[in-house]
């Protein structure tokens, strides 16, 4: 089977497991890219959507916006055509020389130095986290100060420690973003999801 059929394929298969659900026309192709992405259907319970979010991450991506993402399995990962079709680009801070002394020097990780680092940068942009609870937790607190004003967080940090606690926290926040309950998220989910706005934001350009 050639690429495309495979996914074609994929997505029918999906459809029918999926059966009937709650989601939008416009939240509904997310979660389906997530699960073609994860084979996990339990994103459909965990998913959360602030309103209009999907909208905000597709003008911003029309716009020509930045994506940061906390990594660079994130980063590429995700789409190039569509995002530089408007102009945009995508960016993972992690490996500068600039944020690995910042955090030896600070005593914090390189996933927060990062965000600190893209602050300024990241205006009216997408900000992805996949990995790192530090991240999710540093750009609430910069969004809380006024600090940081990103169109668009998606956050799926995964992992143990505070991961569902960082999403948690992001939920409690009247700002645009897309998210999930628990533990599970990843780099691929997240990269999914930027894939999926990306795609949507060609279809309606």
């Amino acid at each position: 089977m050639k690429p495309q059929e495979i996914e074609d394929l994929s997505f029918k298969i999906i459809e029918q497991e999926a059966g009937d659900h709650r989601f939008t026309d416009e939240q509904w192709p997310i979660v389906r890219r997530m699960i073609h992405t994860s084979a996990d259907f339990e994103y459909m319970s965990t998913i959360r959507f602030y309103p209009d979010a999907v909208q905000k991450g597709i003008k911003a991506i029309q716009n020509g916006c930045q994506i940061f993402t906390d990594t660079n399995m994130a980063r590429v990962g995700i789409r190039q055509k569509e995002i530089h079709e408007f102009g945009g680009k995508v960016s993972c801070l992690i490996a500068d020389k600039d944020v690995a002394d910042k955090a030896k020097d600070t005593g914090t990780t390189r996933a927060l130095a990062a965000v600190d680092m893209a602050c300024d940068r990241m205006k009216d942009g997408i900000y992805v986290v996949g990995n790192a609870p530090t991240a999710l937790l540093r750009l609430i607190e910069l969004i809380k100060d006024k600090k940081a004003s990103p169109a668009l967080i998606i956050g799926f940090p995964v992992g143990f420690v505070n991961a569902a606690e960082s999403k948690d926290a992001l939920m409690t926040l009247d700002f645009p973003y897309i998210t999930n309950k628990g533990r599970k998220g990843g780099s691929n989910i997240a990269a999914s999801i930027v894939n999926a706005l990306a795609i949507m934001a060609f279809e309606q350009r």
